[in-house]
């Protein structure tokens, strides 16, 4: 979960290891309604800062809420929510199962890191993302913009060690495309080319095909990992391949 993962990667970083799991968007802003169909999963109980998202995620039909395998919750029942900014007292949840893809691993060739929640009741009053034709992202040229949105840490500090901040906000920001592997797409999150991206806790949530005036509701692909600062390369694993194709036409039908 989203606290295992950070102190996973804190201790990485003290190694001089350079790649960790991600978790939230860094160098960006709050999204407000700009992405209706983002969520966050919350976790069973209450992190010790008084947070709930454990992970973000992407409505792709009324029923089915797409995020990361290894963001799994540990038991078969979960809640999701829409709000922009989530209270507990007020907010609104959505309940549902969890179902991971069982070829889940940390192979880097594929690691199947892709689960849905299918809900209990239809999600009402909020359009649904698209997902991307098979091979539509084998050909992307380097710089294509992306939009990347969750519900992670907003800002890392440093003070005796890297600390991140989490408010249960969703944030919105834009990167620019490194590189297209057969499983992954690498996009800047690096401030100093105007980029940001995403940290603990956007694990799950989605990266756009395009951003401003050219994005589009196709989710591209799923935030899985990135440096452990977050502030160099988002690692988001591709919708469009066989794989990941093969475990969602289970639970929705494909474009």
């Amino acid at each position: 979960m989203r606290r295992g993962v950070m102190l996973a990667a804190i201790a990485l970083l003290a190694t001089l290891a350079l790649a960790a799991p991600a978790g939230a968007i860094t160098y960006g802003t709050p999204d407000g309604n700009g992405h209706p169909e983002v969520g966050a999963l919350l976790a069973p109980q209450a992190y010790s800062d008084g947070t709930w998202a454990a992970c973000s995620g992407t409505l792709i039909s009324p029923r089915v809420f797409l995020t990361a395998a290894h963001c799994d919750p540990g038991v078969s029942r979960v809640a999701v929510t829409f709000d922009a900014s989530y209270d507990p007292t007020t907010g609104t949840e959505y309940w549902g199962t969890w179902y991971a893809d069982p070829n889940y691993t940390q192979a880097q060739n594929d690691p199947h890191d892709i689960a849905v929640v299918v809900l209990d009741h239809p999600v009402t009053g909020i359009t649904p993302a698209q997902l991307p034709e098979a091979g539509s992202l084998d050909d992307l040229r380097m710089g294509t913009r992306f939009t990347s949105v969750g519900y992670g840490a907003q800002s890392v500090t440093i003070d005796h060690g890297p600390s991140f901040q989490y408010a249960d906000v969703r944030y919105v920001a834009t990167g620019g495309l490194l590189t297209v592997n057969p499983s992954w797409l690498r996009i800047s999150m690096n401030p100093a080319r105007g980029d940001g991206g995403t940290c603990y806790g956007d694990s799950g949530g989605p990266n756009f095909l395009g951003a401003g005036a050219t994005e589009t509701n196709i989710v591209a692909a799923n935030t899985i990992t990135g440096d452990a600062m977050c502030r160099a390369t988002n690692v988001d694993y591709r919708l469009d391949t066989a794989s990941a194709r093969a475990f969602l036409g289970q639970y929705v039908t494909l474009p």
